[in-house]
């Protein structure tokens, strides 16, 4: 030890009462015997609480603010504690779950604090580490010193009801430490990858295991990805309650990624999906899923997306040179897709009316947790316009109505997060791009790439039209089965950068 002087003893013990004048005596001994330790007769006791702590996001930046607010957390005594520094932390995590002891890391007056909250007489510490004032407070087990041996701590029972989700994202250090006090504790650590508990069925099961029957309690998080930590508790219950979507897990992206058919049932004129009937569209577009198996390490779902507002020359008896598609055979095409695992998004081609008035008409059909919407802005015209005379456009704040309105119905029911793509080829048919809101967690907004033509044609539209591109948005890519010359491999798609995460076929 550090410090093993006789005449210290009656001052150290009445600092610290759980440090009595036997059990210094007896670690003396012990050094004497060339085996530094810190074990009482009853060996080191470290106590954890009875009443699982409160659910919430830990402060997973710092490596000092989350070991003490994990110790606070999970234990109410502990005789001996590990001791760290931010360039050891990670090393000295894995004594602490050896030894079964407590971590803090630093030497400040809050883990001061944090010590005398647990009673702790015996600090192990790195050969060499320089303690401050801790040092002269505290018996002190030099590891990695000759002769040097760790103290067996005894942890209370039962073990703390308490699991860490971990993002494997956040910073080594810290899943270090923050694993080996939840370990220490008699927890359960399970990594869920980007801190997205619906990213799959996998993750959610494992949230749902972790939350038990009471999802406010007993669950920390730990990394940017799992949200503030005052809406954690609220958002895992409501996942957890969430109908899951084709393929498993409530966020569509980055957890797989699509292959749709594009087009109308019953008409082969506008793309692929109105080729064959309902029965045939499913078959033919898992057929076309089956081609990409093996590219890519998320899986790839099977996806169609549905003009349900068509493009047309004459006005109309509403004037708004655009034919809507009725609810009853969407609605059928709908329940189908529901069944064969296919997701469903609803494309609005709306002339010159708004695509939130479009949107509106359809609000039933996206209540299904499977169903998306993709506004098309080629086909959005101004009074007076007439299509195939000119390129459409739409302002992002009517995208933002659009993208309001469908991610508070989709928060309001309780659904799934959504797909709503952006239909674009050129820079214009999206003014004031940059001011596309992508804050809300509801929604995966994707851009679609439309441009057709030979691959170096392609190629470049896919690329600026990522020039200034809002980040939260997701690319996607179209293939066309007669514009394109020629029209790219399913290996060649996934070749493109970024890998597009939605791909149409029409």
């Amino acid at each position: 030890m550090a410090r093993q002087m006789h005449e210290a003893t009656n001052s150290r013990a009445a600092r610290h009462p759980l440090l009595s004048r036997r059990a210094f005596a007896g670690a003396v001994a012990l050094a004497a015997a060339g085996m530094l330790g810190a074990c009482t007769d009853d060996g080191v006791r470290v106590a954890v609480v009875e009443a699982p702590p409160a659910s919430t996001v830990l402060p997973g930046t710092d490596l000092a603010p989350t070991a003490s607010a994990l110790s606070t957390a999970l234990f109410t005594a502990a005789d001996a504690v590990v001791i760290a520094t931010e360039e050891n932390a990670q090393q000295l995590a894995a004594v602490s779950a050896a030894a079964g002891l407590p971590l803090l890391v630093g030497t400040d007056s809050a883990v001061a604090e944090e010590l005398s909250r647990l009673a702790t007489g015996t600090l192990v510490a790195a050969a060499g580490t320089d303690l401050g004032p801790l040092g002269e407070d505290f018996d002190v087990i030099e590891h990695g010193a000759d002769g040097a041996e760790l103290p067996t701590a005894t942890r209370s029972d039962p073990a703390a009801a308490v699991t860490l989700l971990v993002d494997p994202e956040a910073a080594a250090p810290v899943r270090a430490v923050a694993s080996a006090l939840v370990e220490v504790a008699g927890g359960t650590v399970v990594e869920i990858p980007g801190g997205d508990l619906g990213r799959s069925s996998a993750s959610l099961e494992a949230a749902a295991t972790a939350a038990g029957e009471d999802p406010a309690t007993g669950v920390l998080a730990l990394g940017a990805g799992f949200g503030a930590a005052d809406a954690f508790a609220a958002g895992l219950a409501s996942t957890l309650a969430m109908p899951q979507l084709p393929g498993g897990g409530t966020t569509v992206f980055p957890g797989r990624r699509m292959v749709a058919m594009y087009g109308t049932p019953g008409t082969p004129s506008l793309g692929v999906l109105g080729e064959q009937g309902l029965e045939d569209s499913i078959t033919r577009v898992q057929e076309l899923v089956a081609e990409y198996d093996g590219l890519s390490e998320e899986p790839v779902m099977p996806a169609w997306e549905i003009i349900t507002t068509i493009a047309a020359g004459e006005a109309g008896a509403d004037g708004n040179h655009s034919t809507e598609l009725g609810t009853g055979t969407l609605g059928e095409w709908i329940d189908a897709a529901a069944e064969a695992g296919v997701y469903v998004v609803l494309d609005l081609q709306p002339g010159t009316t708004d695509f939130l008035t479009q949107a509106t008409l359809y609000e039933d059909l996206l209540l299904a947790p499977h169903v998306g919407l993709a506004l098309d802005p080629e086909w959005r015209l101004e009074p007076g316009q007439k299509h195939l005379e000119q390129i459409g456009s739409v302002t992002a704040a009517e995208i933002n109505e659009v993208s309001t309105w469908l991610a508070d119905l989709t928060a309001e029911n309780g659904l799934p997060q959504k797909v709503l793509i952006l239909h674009q080829f050129t820079h214009a048919m999206i003014s004031d791009r940059q001011d596309v809101d992508t804050s809300r967690p509801e929604l995966a907004i994707t851009l679609h790439a439309d441009g057709h033509g030979v691959p170096g044609d392609k190629l470049g539209t896919y690329r600026a039209l990522q020039t200034g591109l809002p980040e939260g948005i997701h690319m996607a890519w179209k293939n066309f089965y007669d514009e394109d010359t020629p029209m790219f491999t399913p290996e060649e798609t996934y070749e493109v950068e970024p890998r597009p995460w939605f791909v149409s076929y029409q």
